[in-house]
Order: structure tokens, then C-alpha cells, then sequence
């Protein structure tokens, strides 16, 4: 007994380190990058980059997502070879069908940078196509990785896919780098050599190949042969059923809203005489507004998912109100805080991790004032997933597409508005403020769904603790907000200035919010710091 709870917990620790490292990497990796591409080379990258993450999403991503994982295991206890044939007959059929799409990619680049960023011309549209065409096997290996993964998932070896993408992001890392190296002044479109070009471009798809194969001794320890196979009598993914249909309705969704944000962003960097950098902007912002929510309510979501799908299985729907209740509870005792400190310190933020290289203060510092926009939305997007899961536990996808619709419709029109009424350099800003909007009215338009399915326990519990979190975090944030302007007003703007000021602010504000949540009993505090002690005494 000892020895399995000392290799959970072993296991455990190997998990949370990973997905510390992946995170930590990755943010390291979105400074590099943008350090190395600056204002003028950043959109024509980025949207290249978004490209197959896109057509991955279309084509298989909903489906591997949410459906795979459970058919795998169905197969392992069901049939006679552990479930081996029928995992290759998986593989085989993603590689076909995204080695396809791959090269019908390549071939028709110039028409899918059109379509995602119609607003780039001239050198910037012919580079964004080069890089497209090195970009798009990417594809293949996003899909093969999946199903690596949830192989791996299905027997138990969980570390390994956590850890993989941390040489991802070191190729990616070691790229850019290289990239700075041998650019000596503010890289141009137009300037670039074919050398220069193929640094970031094969770094790029190579970190991806790289953590794909990472992926590979994993399967040979769990006992799964690699084999491609044509006898795909019932295609894996056809069996899927209806539920895969409407997830794969519920990505489709997201892409066509996503296609008009890319286009609105990179028009925002041409509004403001600046074609490199608008959807730069957005895309840096949202991946630094994406790292607590994935410390936070990934883990979160990771640890009660399967108490749900377990409660949804026995019929007991209580147990799925209350575990929902005490994750958005917990999840907000942390966000709340992170969500008040961005908006404060949102452009400081910029300044500090982005003016590096060839990246100015003035293009940084707007990427910044586009994360305290997008901070906004910490706290309902992340309940707004947490209640998806919600619903998947109870094997509904067709509540979630037919939500995400109008949510995704909001977002949409939400933008239009605000870039038509915002001033050139705002406008990007106000590309996040709908994307928050959209997200407040599906974390809201979700909760009634759920109260009425599940019943109303711990309703008031989270509003409670939400309130109480509110409250502390207002009283932090004005004198953390007081210090940073008393500091930059001496010290200036530069990055680092802004360090000196975000680091103060922080200490001041996160002391003062930890004092009066405590006054306050907000219970989740306690258990956080529990938890905390616990997993040191562990180490």
C-alpha cells in the first residue's frame, strides 16, 4: 500500500513539474519570439502560426479532444489485444487524413493567408505564405500527438505527454534566439534572407516534431506497437456518434469566429501605419492572459473532471453541482487577485516582458494595455470551461455547441462594434474587450442551464466567496496601482522601470489581499495555503 501511494505521488510530482515547466517554457518562448520578430515581422509570423492550429482544430482537434480518450479505453477493456489494433486503426486514419490536408495546404497557401489575414499585403503577405507553406505539416504531427497522448492517458503514463512540450518550446526558444543573433537591426519583410527565414520557420515546425517524437518511447513502454493500418472496417472516429458531431460544430464555431478576429487584428495594425504588428498584439497578450488561467483552472478543471463523469455515471447529480461549486470557488481565489493586478499594471506588465529586442516600448506597452483588457475575462472564461466539462460529464454536447454559437456570435459583433469605434491604437484593445463580453454572457447563460439540470448547490457559496474575493482585491489593488504611477512617475517607463514598479505593486498588493480575504474568511484561502504546505512537506 505504501509503495502505490509513494509511486501516485511520485507520479503526481512528475505531473505538476511538467506542467510548471511547459508553462514556464512557454512564456519564455513568447518573449523570445517576440523579441526576435518586433513590429515588423510579427503579424506575417503569427498568422502563418495559426493557420494549421486552425485546420487541426477543424478537421480532428474537437473530436481527439473530447471522445478519443474514452473510446480508447472502451477498446482496451473490450477487446482482445488490449485495444492495440484499434488504436492504430485511430492513427491511421488521423495521418491520412491530415497528411492530405497538409499538402493540399501547401499547395493552396496563398488562398489560406488571404483568407486569415486579407489585410497583409505586399512583403508581409509574402512572407506570411512561406512561412504557411513550412508551417502546415505541423498538421500531421499536432494530430499523431493527440493520439499518442491519449494512448499514453488511457495506460496510466501521464507524465511523459506534460513534459514533451517543454522541448517544444526549447526549439522554439534556441530558434528565436538564433534569429536575434544574426539580425543586427529591426528586421524588415522585405529584407529578409532565405537563411533568416528558414531559422524561424524550420525552428518553428521542428519544435513541434520535436515533441511529437518525444511522445514515441512512451507508447513502446505501455506495450503499443507503432503500425499503420487499412483495415478501417468502422472508421475510430465514425463511432464517435453524435456527441463528437456536436464537438466538432462546437470547434467549427470557434474557427469562423476566430477568422474574423485574426482579420480585425491585423487591420488594427494597419489603421495604426504599423502592418506588422495588430495581430501580434492580440496573440501576445492573450497567450500571457492564458498563463494563470491554465495554472489555475486547467489544474482545476484536470482534478474534477472525472469526479463529475464518475458522479454523472452513478446518476448522482448533487455531487456534480457541489464539485462544480467548489471549483469555481477555488479557481477564483486565485484569479480574482491575478484579474485585478493585470488590469492595474496591464502596460507595465507589456514593458517588462515584451520591450526586448526588436520589440519597442510603444508596440509593448500595447500589447500590455491589451492584456489588462483581456484580464477582464479571467474569471468567466475560466468558469465558462469548468461548467463545459460540466456538461461533457453528462455526455451533453449539444447544450455547449448551441451556447458557444451565440457566445461566439456576440464575440463577433462585439468586435465589429468596437473597432469601428474605437481610435486606431485602441482598436485591438477592444478586439479583447469582446472576447471578455462573449464570455460573461456564456458563464452566465451556462449557470442557468446547470441550475436547472443539477439544482442550486452551492449557488450562493460562490457568490459569496466571489463577492468577498471582489471586495479584498479592490482594496489591494488601489494602493498596489498607487505605488506603480508614484514609481514610474520618478523612475520612467522603460522595462526596467516597470519591473521595479510591477514587483512592488505586487508584494503590496498581494500582502494586502491575502490580509483582508482572511478577515473576511474566505475559506478557499486556507485550503489553498493547506495544500501548498502539504505538497512542500512532500518535496
Amino acid at each position: 500500500m505504501n509503495r502505490a501511494r509513494t509511486g501516485r505521488a511520485s507520479s503526481g510530482a512528475a505531473i505538476a513539474a511538467g506542467t510548471l515547466a511547459s508553462r514556464l517554457t512557454g512564456f519564455l518562448r513568447t518573449i523570445v519570439i517576440a523579441a526576435a520578430l518586433g513590429q515588423f515581422l510579427g503579424d506575417p509570423y503569427n498568422v502563418a502560426n495559426t493557420i494549421p492550429n486552425s485546420l487541426y482544430d477543424l478537421l480532428l482537434g474537437g473530436v481527439l479532444s473530447s471522445v478519443v480518450l474514452p473510446l480508447l479505453v472502451q477498446a482496451s477493456h473490450d477487446d482482445a489485444d488490449g485495444g492495440e489494433a484499434y488504436a492504430q486503426r485511430l492513427l491511421s486514419v488521423v495521418v491520412a487524413l491530415l497528411t492530405i490536408t497538409a499538402v493540399a495546404g501547401v499547395l493552396l497557401a496563398p488562398q489560406i493567408v488571404h483568407l486569415y489575414g486579407g489585410k497583409l499585403a505586399g512583403p508581409e503577405r509574402a512572407l506570411a505564405t512561406t512561412f504557411t507553406r513550412y508551417f502546415l505539416p505541423q498538421v500531421l504531427f499536432y494530430g499523431a500527438g493527440a493520439v499518442f497522448t491519449a494512448i499514453l492517458n488511457t495506460r496510466g503514463s501521464l507524465a511523459l505527454p506534460m513534459w514533451a512540450p517543454v522541448l517544444n518550446n526549447l526549439v522554439v526558444i534556441a530558434s528565436g534566439g538564433l534569429f536575434l543573433a544574426v539580425t543586427r537591426s529591426a528586421p524588415h519583410a522585405g529584407q529578409l534572407s532565405h537563411g533568416q527565414i528558414l531559422v524561424l520557420a524550420l525552428g518553428t515546425t521542428g519544435g513541434i516534431v520535436v515533441q511529437t517524437i518525444a511522445l514515441l518511447p512512451g507508447l513502446r513502454a505501455v506495450g503499443i506497437r507503432l503500425r499503420l493500418r487499412t483495415d478501417w472496417r468502422a472508421s475510430p472516429l465514425v463511432s464517435a456518434g453524435p456527441f463528437a458531431a456536436w464537438m466538432v460544430g462546437y470547434v467549427v464555431t470557434n474557427q469562423l469566429g476566430s477568422l474574423v478576429i485574426v482579420n480585425l487584428a491585423t487591420a488594427s495594425g494597419r489603421a495604426r501605419h504599423n502592418p506588422g504588428f495588430g495581430y501580434s498584439a492580440y496573440t501576445y497578450a492573450y497567450a500571457l492572459f492564458s498563463l494563470p488561467y491554465a495554472v489555475v483552472a486547467v489544474t482545476v478543471i484536470t482534478a474534477l473532471f472525472p469526479r463529475m463523469s464518475r458522479s454523472a455515471t452513478a446518476q448522482r447529480r448533487g455531487e456534480i453541482a457541489n464539485t462544480l461549486g467548489a471549483g469555481l470557488s477555488l479557481s477564483g481565489t486565485l484569479l480574482v487577485p491575478a484579474t485585478a493586478l493585470l488590469v492595474a499594471l496591464g502596460p507595465l506588465v507589456g514593458a517588462v516582458v515584451f520591450a526586448h529586442g526588436n520589440t519597442d516600448l510603444s508596440d509593448a506597452r500595447l500589447t500590455g494595455a491589451t492584456l489588462a483588457a483581456f484580464a477582464l475575462g479571467l474569471v468567466p472564461f475560466s468558469a465558462f470551461q469548468l461548467q463545459l466539462r460540466a456538461f461533457l460529464a453528462l455526455r451533453d454536447s449539444r447544450t455547449p455547441a448551441l451556447v458557444n454559437g451565440a457566445v461566439t456570435a456576440v464575440n463577433v459583433l462585439a468586435d465589429l462594434v468596437l473597432y469601428v469605434a474605437l481610435p486606431p491604437r485602441e482598436k485591438v484593445v477592444g478586439l479583447a474587450l469582446g472576447f471578455v463580453a462573449s464570455y460573461v454572457l456564456g458563464a452566465f447563460w451556462f449557470a442557468r442551464l446547470l441550475r436547472r439540470r443539477l439544482g442550486p448547490a452551492n449557488e450562493h457559496r460562490v457568490l459569496r466567496t466571489h463577492l468577498r474575493l471582489t471586495v479584498a482585491a479592490l482594496v489591494a489593488v488601489v494602493p498596489a496601482y498607487a505605488a506603480a504611477r508614484l514609481l514610474t512617475g520618478g523612475l520612467g517607463l522603460d522595462p526596467e522601470s516597470s519591473f521595479v514598479a510591477v514587483a512592488v505593486a505586487a508584494v503590496i498588493g498581494g500582502a494586502l489581499f491575502f490580509a483582508v480575504a482572511s478577515r473576511l474568511r474566505v475559506s478557499e484561502l486556507d485550503e489553498i495555503t493547506d495544500m501548498v504546505r502539504r505538497r512542500l512537506r512532500g518535496c
